[in-house]
């Protein structure tokens, strides 16, 4: 079965640390990953100093032709609007039915962008996105990830828990599987490993 590739924004200042478990499952598990840049495709810098070419810009991107948009966080979205491109592109996804998954300060731009007024979702911490003056504090929810209305959230320290809920919602693992997967690359459980290679 072909499958629709799963789109990865990037921008300066991306943290590194916040998709990788994610999209490196979902490559083992057939899925294309395809970067996407706001209007070009001049190489950005992460923000552990990598340097990534995009593959498409935001022009470019269809929700049609894509399984899921990822949005990492970046210093970028905290320090003005350069990066409110994305949360728009995001609306266009949700509103299309097509899944979006943002971590750390990607929560704050869709919670600027009007997107977790009426979900359930999280982030850093609650005041954190208090902060942006969005009208959904009362979705907030104190957990490492929450999935609602096609829309996954999650706070930066919680990667692993960010890749889980992506991992589940495109199949990659279910079930025992990615109970497996979760235990072992959260908690280091050595009896995880050999139920997610039975």
């Amino acid at each position: 079965m072909s499958r629709k590739p799963v789109h990865l924004a990037v921008y300066d200042t991306l943290a590194d640390w916040e998709t990788g478990h994610a999209t490196a499952w979902l490559a083992r598990d057939g899925y294309e990953i395809r970067t996407v840049a706001a209007d070009s495709t001049d190489l950005v810098t992460t923000i552990g100093g990598m340097r990534v070419k995009p593959d498409l810009t935001l022009a470019e991107l269809r929700p049609e032709d894509s399984s899921l948009l990822i949005l990492p966080g970046a210093d970028l979205w905290d320090t003005g609007d350069d990066l409110a491109p994305f949360a728009r592109t995001a609306r266009a996804f949700l509103d299309a039915g097509v899944p979006v998954a943002a971590i750390c300060g990607a929560t704050a731009g869709l919670a600027r962008e009007g997107l977790l007024d009426d979900r359930a979702h999280t982030s850093a911490v609650s005041f954190y996105l208090a902060a942006t003056g969005y009208k959904g504090g009362e979705r907030y929810v104190d957990a490492d990830a929450v999935i609602d209305g096609g829309l996954i959230t999650a706070g930066p320290t919680e990667p692993v828990a960010f890749a889980r809920e992506i991992l589940g919602l495109l199949g990659a693992f279910e079930g025992e599987k990615l109970d497996a997967w979760y235990r072992l690359f959260h908690d280091s459980d050595p009896a995880a490993f050999e139920v997610l290679n039975s």
